[in-house]
C-alpha cells in the first residue's frame, strides 16, 4: 500500500489539498483511503468516524482521537484489572473519560498501521502542521527506545524495581502484565516505524507563497530532512492570478512570483514545486477539487513520475558508509540537511547513539555496528550535507595482516 502524508504550514490549506491528492489518484478498479482528524468539508461528507465513499474509488474517514483514547484506555485497565484490585482502585468507566493532549498524535499512527491490513492501493493521510507531524513522524522510534531503556529485554531494570515497589505498596507486584503490555506498545510502535520508514511512504508539503511562509518552510525542510522523511512534491497553494488589472492584487501576485521563483531553485533537484491557484472561496465537494486535483504531480512509483526528479529526501542509513580508511584512516556518515546553517547544528556521540541537533529539531540515531567500534574524529557542512568522520579503535577492529 502507498502512503502519502500531507502537510504544511497552519492555514495553507492542508486538508484540500489531501483530499485533491486521494481524488487525484482514486478512479476505477482503485480502492483509496483518505484519513483526518478534521471533518473533510472539501469532499462534502462530515465523514464522522465511519468509512463514507465519495467518489468513484476513494473512501473517506474522520479519526477519532476520543474514541481511540477510550478504547486504549479501557482496554489497559482491563489487562492491569488484577493489579488494581489487588491495590482497591477503582476503574473508571467510559463515560468519565476524556482524551490527554498528545492523543491525536497515537490515534493517527493508529489509524495508518490499521489502514495496512484494509486492502486499500493508496492512503492519504491529512496531517497537523508540519512542526507537529515532524514530532509525530518520530514519536514512534522515541518511544521505542524510551521502552528499550527503562525496561531492556533481559528485564533486568524491572527485576530490580519490583522489591522497591513491593515495599512501597506493600504488596508483591506482579511482572507479567507489564512486560506483556510494553512489548504490544513495542510492536504497535514498530508497524508504525516501519510504515513511516517505508520506501512507499512520501509527504507532500504545502503552502501558500510569500516572505513569511518561506521562512517557516526553510526550517521545516531541514526538520523533514533530519529524520530522513521523503518529500514528493511542494504544493503551492493559493497562487493569485498573474496580470491583473487591480494595483493591489498585482502587488501581491509579484510577491508571490518571487516566493514561487526561490522555491524553485531550493527544491530543485529534490522534487517538483506545483502551484495550485486560488478558487476564490472554500472548495466543497469533489467538483471544486478537480481543477485542484489535475494541477498536483503523479505519485511517485506512476509512470508519469519516472522521469521526475528524485522525490526522496535521503537518510543517513540511504547513503550508508563511505570507506576511506586507504586514503585517510577514516569512515564517514553522510546525512543530507538542505537548508541548515552551521551555527544551528549539534553533535554528540553517547555510547552507540549519535545525537544529533539543527535548530528546533533532535534525532537520537542508533549508530551501525561498523561505527561503533570507532571514535568521532570530525564533521562538517557542505553543500547541504553533514559528513561525520569516523576513526576506527585499534583496539576493536581485526588487524590486517
Amino acid at each position: 500500500m502507498r502512503k502519502v502524508l500531507v502537510t504544511g504550514l497552519g492555514g495553507a490549506g492542508r486538508t484540500t489539498v489531501a483530499a485533491a491528492t486521494a481524488l487525484a489518484a482514486a478512479g476505477p478498479g482503485r480502492r483509496v483511503l483518505l484519513l483526518s482528524t478534521d471533518p473533510p468539508a472539501a469532499l462534502g461528507t462530515p465523514a464522522e468516524g465511519t468509512l463514507t465513499r465519495v467518489a468513484e474509488g476513494l473512501w473517506a474517514a474522520r479519526v477519532d482521537p476520543g474514541a481511540d483514547f477510550r478504547t486504549e484506555f479501557l482496554s489497559l485497565q482491563k489487562r492491569l484489572s488484577a493489579g488494581l484490585d489487588l491495590l482497591g482502585i477503582t476503574r473508571l468507566a467510559e463515560e468519565e473519560l476524556t482524551e490527554l493532549p498528545g492523543s491525536d498524535q497515537f490515534a493517527l499512527l493508529r489509524a495508518l498501521t490499521a489502514a495496512e491490513t484494509g486492502g486499500w492501493d493508496l492512503a492519504v493521510l491529512d496531517l497537523p502542521p508540519v512542526r507537529e507531524t515532524i514530532a509525530l513522524l518520530a514519536l514512534p522510534a522515541q518511544l521505542r527506545r524510551y521502552l528499550r531503556r527503562l525496561l531492556p529485554p533481559e528485564r533486568q531494570a524491572a527485576r530490580a524495581l519490583r522489591p522497591v515497589l513491593a515495599q512501597l505498596t506493600g504488596v508483591p507486584m506482579p511482572a507479567s502484565w507489564l512486560y506483556e503490555t510494553t512489548g504490544r506498545w513495542d510492536d504497535e510502535l514498530a508497524a508504525a516505524q516501519a510504515l513511516i520508514e517505508s520506501p512507499g511512504t512520501t509527504l507532500r508539503l504545502v503552502a501558500e507563497p510569500g516572505p513569511a511562509a518561506a521562512a517557516a518552510l526553510r526550517t521545516a525542510r531541514t526538520g523533514l530532512a533530519l529524520h530522513g522523511v521523503r518529500v514528493d512534491a511542494l504544493v503551492a497553494n493559493r497562487v493569485l492570478p498573474r496580470h491583473s488589472e487591480d494595483t493591489w492584487l498585482a502587488a501581491l501576485a509579484a510577491q508571490q512570483e518571487k516566493t514561487l521563483q526561490e522555491w524553485g531553485a531550493e527544491w530543485a533537484g529534490q522534487c517538483p514545486v506545483r502551484e495550485l491557484p486560488h478558487l476564490g472561496r472554500e472548495p466543497h465537494g469533489p467538483d471544486d477539487l478537480t481543477a485542484p486535483a489535475a494541477g498536483l504531480p503523479p505519485l511517485p512509483g506512476d509512470p508519469a513520475a519516472d522521469s521526475g526528479p528524485d522525490s526522496g529526501s535521503g537518510s543517513a542509513d540511504d547513503l550508508g558508509i563511505e570507506d576511506r580508511r586507504a586514503e585517510d584512516g577514516t569512515l564517514v556518515w553522510s546525512l543530507p540537511l538542505p537548508g541548515a546553517e552551521k551555527k544551528d547544528l549539534g553533535l554528540v556521540r553517547r555510547g552507540d547513539e549519535l545525537m544529533l541537533r539543527v535548530g528546533p529539531f533532535r534525532r537520537i540515531v542508533p549508530l551501525p555496528s561498523a561505527l561503533r567500534r570507532c571514535a568521532v574524529s570530525g564533521a562538517a557542512l557542505s553543500d547541504g550535507t553533514l559528513r561525520v568522520r569516523f576513526t576506527p579503535d585499534p583496539g576493536q577492529w581485526p588487524r590486517t595482516p
